[in-house]
């Protein structure tokens, strides 16, 4: 959306530099989110949850909220934006893991107020990642072992690296799909210290 800046705004300057009147000076809004793809339906599950948290004045819920939505708008404008259920369930649980960090360290503190803050949020949100099946250990194993064993084949020196870009590939076998990114690690480096 362009819209045509007046041209009093610039009487101040000297006539030199000073932009002629028939000149168009535009200025755009930038989009927050890209248009090319629909974006996830959690994600318009959250935008309409935060607008019911702000008119319930729910603090916890509104906090988690605000946090994930602005980790979704700063993904949005790197590379790797998040485009789908999965991607947005692993920072769920992300936030998650950080909030349990936290309140194990306000615990340690002897700070109950921040504790009883941090475990509100906790079950905010675990009330959105409980719907979504996450692998399991040995679902993850049965993914990873033929990668595995397809590029110990090949000869590559420093397998791990090359294992990992396969899998994780966004048309690789656990697109889509949510599993924990440390297990995974683990379970590939088993597979490969075993072979």
């Amino acid at each position: 959306m362009a819209t045509r800046l007046p041209t009093c705004l610039f009487r101040h300057l000297p006539r030199q530099i000073r932009p002629a009147p028939s000149t168009p000076l535009r200025w755009s809004v930038p989009r927050a989110y890209s248009t090319e793809a629909s974006p996830p339906p959690l994600l318009a599950k959250l935008k309409g949850d935060l607008k019911g948290a702000m008119k319930a004045k729910d603090s916890a819920r509104l906090a988690v909220l605000r946090a994930v939505l602005a980790a979704t708008l700063n993904a949005s404008k790197t590379a790797s934006p998040i485009t789908t259920d999965a991607q947005l369930v692993a920072l769920l649980r992300k936030h998650r893991r950080a909030s349990e960090d936290a309140a194990a360290e306000f615990r340690n503190a002897g700070r109950q107020d921040l504790v009883d803050n941090e475990e509100g949020q906790i079950r905010v949100l675990e009330e959105y990642t409980s719907g979504f099946k996450q692998l399991g250990k040995q679902e993850l194993r049965a993914v990873v072992e033929p990668v595995v064993t397809a590029v110990l084949a090949e000869g590559i020196e420093k397998p791990f690296g090359v294992i990992m870009k396969r899998i994780l590939d966004k048309n690789g076998p656990l697109a889509g799909q949510s599993f924990d990114g440390a297990q995974l690690g683990g379970i590939v480096k088993d597979i490969i210290a075993a072979q």
